[in-house]
């Protein structure tokens, strides 16, 4: 048999049959519903990604809106709470601080009329400025309830001497020499209880009369000198008063900050205390009270960063301060003894002076911020 007809055979039979496909039943017809489309535009596609998407952020743009509304009222309702918690705070401290001072001022009189003290009025202070400015010779001679126009008798002069504290006579102490010490006495006693933060025999200067001069005057001047120690002291119980308002004023006294600046501020005020009295004795060192002057001269003007130069140049100065091991040997030598010197004979040796120097420190640092200055260049970091 040949090829093509073996092909024909095979054809033949994959053929399907004539009947076979035709349907068994014809009896009845049925509708089908068309299928839906398989496929959709791809401009349908993004417009319903587009209307999903605004739908989104509007709905988030909705919450989130209520989220702030909700957010502010709840933020003026704190600030709310706290302006009236504020107000009643400042409220009750203002009527505390009141009372506080009805009674302290009540005590006072209480306690000068039993020591027979002249009683304290508003315009004492200022006399006794004017009496500072016409002449400085008779300092605290003289009575500021008008005493030194007459006598005291004898009895009631001891019985006053005694009431404050003082000694009733002294040896070889005339009558007149004991009265000229009881109104020294009454007079100083007066001035350290208006003076300031810091209680002085110094009579205070007013604000205007406070700037020191540029040299420190010569020991001759006597005159001079102790106008210079009420200047330095007034200044200072400006600044000690302005730190202790500025306190008072703030509302974190509760706070760690607010008690640690309160602790400063009262440091400050102790640690100051023996630079007044050498301010009363006038026995400051020369070179500390040039240093002083610098110091308070360049803040007066706003040149803190001046200040604070001058202040530098006092606590630390030229003195050797050795870094690192200084010995290194069983034997001492001559280098070693150069910086035993410098430190023996430096200004912070004095454990009182540096610490009222220290405080100088932190008064030109509230004085900055008190009373700024206008030039930038002149503000401690």
């Amino acid at each position: 048999m040949d090829f093509e007809a073996l092909m024909s055979q095979e054809i033949s039979k994959s053929k399907p049959k004539s009947g076979s496909n035709k349907p068994t039943s014809t009896s009845s017809t049925t509708t089908t519903a068309p299928a839906p489309a398989k496929y959709i535009s791809r401009r349908e596609a993004e417009e319903a990604r587009r209307a999903a998407y605004l739908a989104e952020q509007k709905a988030l743009e909705e919450a989130r809106a209520g989220k702030a509304a909700a957010k502010r009222q709840r933020e003026e309702e704190a600030a709310q709470e706290a302006r009236a918690r504020d107000d009643k705070r400042r409220r009750l401290a203002e009527e505390s601080r009141a009372r506080r001072e009805a009674r302290e001022a009540e005590e006072e009189r209480a306690r000068r009329k039993r020591l027979g003290l002249p009683e304290l009025l508003p315009a004492a202070a200022g006399d006794g400025e004017g009496e500072a400015g016409d002449g400085e010779g008779e300092d605290l001679d003289g009575d500021l309830d008008g005493d030194d126009a007459g006598d005291v008798p004898e009895e009631e002069l001891v019985a006053k001497l005694r009431g404050l504290g003082e000694p009733a006579v002294l040896f070889g102490e005339s009558h007149a020499a004991r009265l000229r010490r009881y109104r020294k006495a009454v007079r100083g006693g007066a001035l350290a209880a208006a003076a300031g933060p810091i209680a002085t025999t110094l009579l205070p200067v007013e604000e205007k009369d406070m700037k020191v001069p540029d040299t420190v005057p010569p020991a001759s001047d006597k005159k001079a000198r102790r106008l210079l120690f009420r200047q330095l002291a007034s200044y200072f119980n400006m600044i000690l008063r302005e730190w202790e308002l500025a306190l008072a004023r703030e509302d974190n006294a509760e706070t760690f900050a607010g008690q640690a600046a309160h602790s400063a501020m009262i440091s400050s005020k102790e640690t100051m205390r023996p630079l007044f009295r050498k301010f009363e004795q006038g026995d400051l060192d020369e070179s500390i009270l040039e240093a002083v002057i610098e110091i308070v001269k360049a803040a007066q003007e706003r040149r803190y960063v001046d200040a604070n130069d001058g202040y530098l140049r006092l606590s630390i100065g030229k003195a050797a301060w050795p870094i690192g091991v200084t010995m290194v040997g069983i034997h001492e030598r001559s280098a070693r003894e150069k910086l035993h010197g410098g430190e023996r004979g430096h200004i912070m040796g004095s454990e009182v002076t540096r610490k009222y120097l220290q405080s100088i420190k932190r008064c030109l640092t509230f004085a900055q911020v008190r009373w700024p200055s206008e030039d930038v260049r002149q503000l401690m970091g």
